[in-house]
């Protein structure tokens, strides 16, 4: 256990002593609508990333960060990983993209260290930064205040693992039982999606004035009878109420203007030690989710190579969507972009892999990754 902890801790402490230069990682590969990076290294162990389009414009935007999760020097160092699914539109998601793992980078700088409250910080600064944007632009583009996206992270650093979620992307861990050797899926993330009655309950007791705060419309629960979850980044016309009029489209508009807002940006944040156990996690946007449950994700990952593994659950979400169109998964595969959105949404998955009992030699080159293909050195 005491191995276990120091080697976490180390990562996140001391970069290693070839930290520049571009990883050889930092590189993925297309096949029609699907991007992948079936393996790479972080800084605890290997990775596997997939996303798969959807939308006629991709609207999930993710990353993943291994190395220094500060602008200093000193750290701290760890890996971060990002889901950003977007709705409305990719201007939200992609904003996130760019800005949050900066914003988180800035205030663990300040604070000399990774915590909740770091995280919290980079989450508001993104929110308040991507409000500028549609101030700015609703005069000439005010659709752009109906656009936002969900926000999942994770961090991992000291032997800790912080996630934090806006939205009803989702984090699940796989643990080994000491007893049995199964591997169990734990849910790390909460989700803020109004077909959960707590979260319908929490929008009630948040808007007691308000009989209409969640409505069933079309046999789906919404808020206001326009979106299903209560927290996210952007999607301002449900925030600030001088953005709900005129010249933004009649469906967005509410017939009442709102005193306060009605969505939040503010992130539900959790904190993990991590045990020996802890074999691996799954970040995924919702559209995973809808085609496999919890343990189904996990199982797969336990009984497949690592290699490929998040390409893998991908086909395997597209299988079930296929099963339910009662249609082969090799027809559904032809479908174009757009008309794709009508059988499944976007999806991205990140399988991260805890290998607590590497040696300290795992610790190379920074990495910094995007879903989709587009793929950084480090500089910094």
């Amino acid at each position: 256990m005491l191995s276990t902890l120091m080697k976490l801790l180390s990562a996140c402490l001391w970069p290693s002593s070839s930290s520049s230069g571009k990883s050889s990682d930092s590189t993925g590969k297309q096949d029609g609508l699907l991007w992948y990076k079936d393996s790479g290294q972080h800084l605890v162990g290997e990775f596997s990333m997939a996303v798969v389009q959807a939308n006629n414009l991709l609207e999930d935007q993710s990353q993943v960060e291994s190395g220094p999760l500060s602008t200093l020097d000193s750290g701290p160092y760890g890996t971060f990983i990002g889901i950003y699914d977007g709705h409305g539109g990719p201007e939200t998601s992609r904003f996130v993209n760019d800005h949050l793992f900066q914003h988180l980078k800035r205030f663990a700088a300040e604070h000399a260290c990774m915590s909740v409250d770091v995280i919290k910080k980079a989450y508001e600064a993104t929110e308040e930064g991507f409000l500028g944007v549609v101030t700015k632009q609703w005069p000439t583009k005010p659709q752009i205040a109906a656009v936002g996206s969900c926000c999942l992270v994770g961090v991992i650093c000291g032997g800790m693992l912080y996630i934090a979620n806006v939205g009803d992307s989702r984090a699940v861990l796989g643990r080994a039982m000491k007893a049995t050797g199964e591997v169990i899926a734990l849910q790390l993330s909460a989700e803020h999606n109004v077909s959960i009655e707590s979260v319908r309950q929490e929008m009630h007791s948040l808007h007691p004035d308000d009989s209409h705060i969640v409505m069933l419309k079309h046999n789906v629960w919404r808020v206001k009878g326009l979106i299903q979850i209560s927290r996210s980044i952007g999607d301002v016309y449900l925030k600030k109420a001088e953005f709900n009029k005129e010249p933004l489209y009649t469906k967005y508009r509410l017939r009442e203007p709102f005193k306060r807002p009605i969505l939040s940006g503010e992130p539900t944040i959790t904190e993990h030690e991590i045990q020996p156990q802890d074999q691996f996690l799954i970040f995924a946007s919702d559209g995973l989710w809808e085609q496999l449950s919890n343990q189904e994700a996990v199982d797969i990952v336990q009984n497949h190579p690592r290699n490929g593994i998040a390409r893998r659950l991908v086909k395997m979400a597209l299988q079930e969507a296929a099963k339910k169109r009662e249609m082969r998964y090799s027809d559904l595969k032809k479908i174009e972009r757009g008309v794709r959105r009508h059988f499944h949404d976007d999806i991205t998955v990140v399988v991260i892999f805890l290998d607590t009992n590497q040696v300290s030699s795992v610790k190379g080159p920074p990495l910094s990754i995007r879903g989709g293909g587009m793929t950084f050195p480090k500089k910094l």
